[in-house]
């Protein structure tokens, strides 16, 4: 593997797993991935990949209060599968949205493969039986990987992204977990931001020009955006 590109792994192992992503690689499809820059809108624009440190999250008025607020759906953690009613609901999402996602989860998680090497679970709430919200993750030994977040578009409201990102956080702490990789940050691009909702004061960046992990800090990612000629 090189620090950028795609990788295509024949078993992803729950330990290597958590290597990769410490290294700032990342799932797509079947494989992962690693890059430094995004372009939205044929602009480029610089990319951070983050982690929460679980043992340093701690959840403020805004999180207790989202919390509070949805605790009148039900919500069941289960092995992931691929089913009509989720790739109903994905379509559902897509009708709300303003960008052009993959065109269903069976192409978002398995891309033209059959098998899943991955362990993925998934977040399901429901209001009285219906699927409104399903957020789906990896497991490796010591960390989960956010992989997809969506939700019925009638329910915008409730902030679902955000409170299935809490979940999934809650989830990882009860398994004893260290880290939560939520995907990246993009820079300047404000669509990303809802991915440090948890808890700030708790993330994490890594710098590949450093080969290290250091403490969220905007000032920081100006200074090495500004370093980058494209």
């Amino acid at each position: 593997m090189t620090d950028t590109g795609i990788y295509y792994p024949e078993n992803m192992e729950a330990q290597l797993l958590d290597i990769l992503l410490s290294k700032g690689w990342y799932r797509m499809g079947q494989g992962v991935f690693t890059t430094k820059y995004i372009i939205q809108e044929n602009i480029p624009y610089r990319v951070f990949w983050l982690r929460y440190n679980l043992n340093k999250v701690i959840l403020g008025k805004k999180q207790q209060k989202l919390l509070q607020k949805n605790k009148i759906f039900n919500s069941n953690i289960i092995p992931f599968k691929i089913t009509d009613e989720l790739e109903k609901l994905y379509a559902l999402y897509k009708t709300e949205i303003d960008f052009e996602p993959a065109s269903s989860v069976t192409e978002w998680m398995l891309e033209e493969k059959e098998n899943n090497v991955y362990d993925s679970w998934i977040i399901e709430i429901r209001d009285n039986g219906l699927l409104i919200a399903a957020g789906i993750f990896d497991k490796g030994k010591n960390s989960i990987a956010g992989i997809m977040n969506f939700y019925h578009p009638d329910y915008k409201k409730y902030s679902l992204g955000k409170y299935l990102m809490l979940l999934k956080i809650a989830f990882a702490k009860d398994a004893g977990n260290q880290w939560y990789y939520p995907g990246y940050l993009v820079y300047g691009y404000p669509k990303f931001d809802y991915k440090v909702f948890a808890d700030r004061s708790s993330i994490e960046t890594f710098l590949p020009e450093l080969n290290q992990w250091c403490l969220y800090d905007p000032a920081v990612l100006r200074k090495f955006r500004n370093n980058e000629i494209f």
